[in-house]
């Protein structure tokens, strides 16, 4: 048997997710991944020092019981209307091993998260992928594809950062006979939100990370909600013990942390403004953006810029989508990092 042999088929044809770069540099500068710029809550790194001793060992909660309270009472739900994860793209992974075969059919928007095909691929699944409207939103009814068994929306979607309001996300929700699960990896810097769904449709998922909005994307946790059957149902499919106890204690006392969250919120909210408006004035176009980052097309050739950032020590993503002209995605970075960021592109295509 050849080595190339021993994959199943399905695994041998994929070209598999790549992850954003990560320099091992540190004078490189970093706008690559949507990485919080600011340190995480005081409170969080407090309550993580407070368990390195006899308890790492130890398993952690399976359930995350004390999170889920947390969370439950950020977000107005029962308890047992949350799960956790590790990081938000567990939970997705958990979703599509509990909905998904060989052959059943994934929808998702595009250009979109690009994970969504790797993880349909990696069940052997076929896709359908659904082209915004110019404008950045959905018909409904080409979203309705018959014969789906998943769909993935992020809101606010990456990489343009704009968002579908709760009222047009209920729209889709209504027409779809599979799960809807609404990416909200983003949400902690849009100016709403659609929880309130999951207590109206009992197929809308929404799942939330501290990558993002709470600095914490090396300690992985996320966590989704959803009615409480769908929970029972995808505790069957995770792994027994998905979360660590650093990764647990570190999140709920992030989350409680709500002063702390909001300056830092607000901080990058006014960075977000400024570097739009800037990139703007280089000539690209760049959509209101409602999360970390911003989207520049059809400006100077995105390659060419990448490229010459990259060789200053400057990071952002180039992204490319088939039918798609290449695209910046620029991270929100603090107001030095963003004035280094805007001086490199004056001097490129200035």
């Amino acid at each position: 048997m050849s080595r190339d042999s021993m994959f199943r088929p399905h695994v041998d044809r994929m070209a598999g997710y790549v992850p954003g770069e990560q320099p091992r540099d540190p004078g490189v500068l970093k706008l690559n991944t949507n990485e919080n710029p600011y340190p995480p809550s005081p409170q969080a790194l407090a309550a993580i020092a407070k368990v390195l001793d006899n308890q790492l060992r130890r398993y952690p909660d399976p359930v995350g019981t004390a999170f889920r309270i947390a969370a439950a009472r950020r977000h107005g739900v029962d308890p047992g209307m949350i799960l956790c994860g590790n990081g938000s793209d567990d939970l997705l992974t958990i979703i599509t091993r509990a909905f998904v075969g060989p052959g059943d059919l994934v929808v998702y928007p595009t250009p979109s998260y690009i994970l969504y095909r790797t993880l349909a691929e990696l069940q052997d699944a076929r896709v359908t992928e659904v082209p915004f409207e110019p404008d950045w939103t959905l018909d409904p009814a080409r979203f309705d594809v018959p014969g789906a068994r998943l769909a993935f929306l992020a809101n606010p979607n990456s990489p343009s950062g704009t968002t579908l309001s709760a009222e047009q996300v209920a729209v889709i929700a209504e027409r779809l006979a599979c799960p809807l699960i609404v990416d909200e990896a983003y949400a902690d810097f849009a100016d709403s939100d659609c929880v309130s769904l999951v207590t109206r449709y009992p197929n809308v998922i929404v799942t939330r990370t501290f990558s993002k909005g709470y600095s914490l994307a090396g300690l992985r946790l996320g966590y989704l909600i959803a009615q409480a059957p769908m929970i029972e149902g995808l505790i069957k499919v995770k792994d027994s013990y998905n979360c660590d106890t650093l990764s647990l204690v570190g999140a709920t006392a992030a989350l409680e942390d709500r002063a702390y969250h909001e300056q830092t919120r607000q901080k990058i909210l006014a960075t977000r403004a400024r570097l739009t408006a800037a990139v703007r004035s280089l000539g690209y176009h760049v959509p209101e953006s409602q999360a970390n980052f911003v989207w520049c097309t059809d400006g100077p050739p995105a390659a060419g810029v990448y490229q010459k950032l990259k060789d200053l020590g400057i990071l952002v993503r180039l992204m490319r989508y088939p039918g798609q002209d290449d695209g910046l995605r620029i991270t929100v970075g603090t107001d030095d990092e963003i004035d280094r960021l805007l001086e490199a592109l004056q001097t490129i295509v200035g």
